[in-house]
């Protein structure tokens, strides 16, 4: 089957919906308290990654950064990181804060004897998020392995990592027009000038760009396709195995995938691990939110069946509930997803 169309305008029950988001005079920075660091040190620090996420990391170049999901033994998603490779023997992963510590205890279980060492590195770095040019200017960051094309999400198989204010500043694709970046580094080291950006601005920003991120509330809900992961480069399918790999790569090679990610406006507010009902199948669940963002409208991401995409009558938390309205993926789904 075709791509299902997620195009058409949002409306809530009263009538159009507002989603014209963002505004192109996106400007500024905001600390993301809500993002953990763990840090990889040692001299196989990236041998022993490798073998446990779905992302080359052994290949990942100094200086660039790569998306990649760690998976329970039936290909689950535990945690899902942007890997952020600062030199040969150092490497930092970026997840959910509320999902760390229990994906370091579970990681550092398997080092064994590896010359690697995994840390909590998240009370002395920090992680800022920056949206549109004039922020990323200022910290030197435009122009150098600039993604500025809506959608540009190839850009996430290699994202570029720049040394700034201090600090290391991964690249990430733009959202309609508006350019962004993750900042990591000394809390100390905080970038002061930069204009205060709105948090829900931002998430609206990162559940538009349709890259998901696994929180505490959706810890093993998810193969990677059902979310996306690998249609926005954070899985290899030519590296060796992790755990989860048989079944992760069954559901590429089969054409299992009857569930995928897609991106919904709705009058009120959705939560990760929220459920959705398809009112016309109101039965089961159809699907549940993996990211949100507070606002007129609100936004969500939101993993569903694909059959529930065909003719859209989704509702948020109950078969009444708020209705959930499509809007455009940033990037195409693959035909015959059937």
């Amino acid at each position: 089957m075709s791509s299902p169309c997620l195009c058409g305008p949002a409306a809530d029950d009263n009538g159009p919906m507002d989603t014209h988001f963002p505004p192109s005079d996106l400007n500024g920075a905001v600390r993301l308290a809500h993002w953990g660091v763990i840090r990889a040190t040692g001299a196989e620090a990236a041998s022993f990654l490798h073998g446990q996420l779905t992302q080359d990391i052994q290949n990942l170049p100094p200086g660039q950064a790569r998306l990649a999901g760690y998976c329970s033994a039936k290909g689950r998603l535990l945690a899902s990181f942007i890997v952020l490779r600062g030199s040969a023997d150092e490497l930092l992963l970026l997840c959910s804060a509320d999902l760390l510590a229990p994906t370091l205890k579970r990681l550092s279980m398997y080092v064994l004897r590896a010359k690697c060492k995994l840390t909590d590195a998240s009370a002395e770095l920090a992680v800022l998020g920056l949206a549109g040019a004039p922020a990323l200017a200022a910290l030197g960051a435009l122009g150098a392995g600039s993604s500025n094309d809506d959608g540009a999400t190839q850009a996430l198989a290699g994202m570029p990592v720049l040394a700034a204010a201090g600090g290391q500043l991964v690249r990430l694709p733009a959202v309609e027009g508006i350019d962004r970046g993750l900042w990591v580094g000394p809390a100390e080291a905080l970038p002061a000038a930069l204009p205060a950006l709105d948090a829900d601005a931002w998430d609206a920003l990162e559940v538009r760009s349709a890259v998901p991120r696994i929180v505490a509330a959706t810890v093993e809900q998810f193969v990677p396709q059902m979310i996306n992961l690998e249609l926005v480069g954070g899985v290899n399918f030519q590296k060796g195995c992790y755990p989860g790999q048989e079944v992760v790569a069954r559901s590429q090679y089969r054409g299992t995938t009857k569930r995928r990610a897609a991106v919904f406006a709705t009058g009120a507010a959705a939560q990760p691990g929220q459920e959705v009902f398809d009112a016309n199948d109101p039965g089961q669940p159809a699907g549940m939110v993996i990211n949100a963002a507070a606002g007129q409208p609100a936004l969500a991401l939101v993993e569903v069946k694909l059959a529930a995409l065909a003719e859209p009558a989704l509702r948020l938390g109950s078969a009444e509930g708020p209705a959930l309205r499509p809007l455009p993926l940033p990037y195409p789904l693959p035909a015959g997803a059937d």
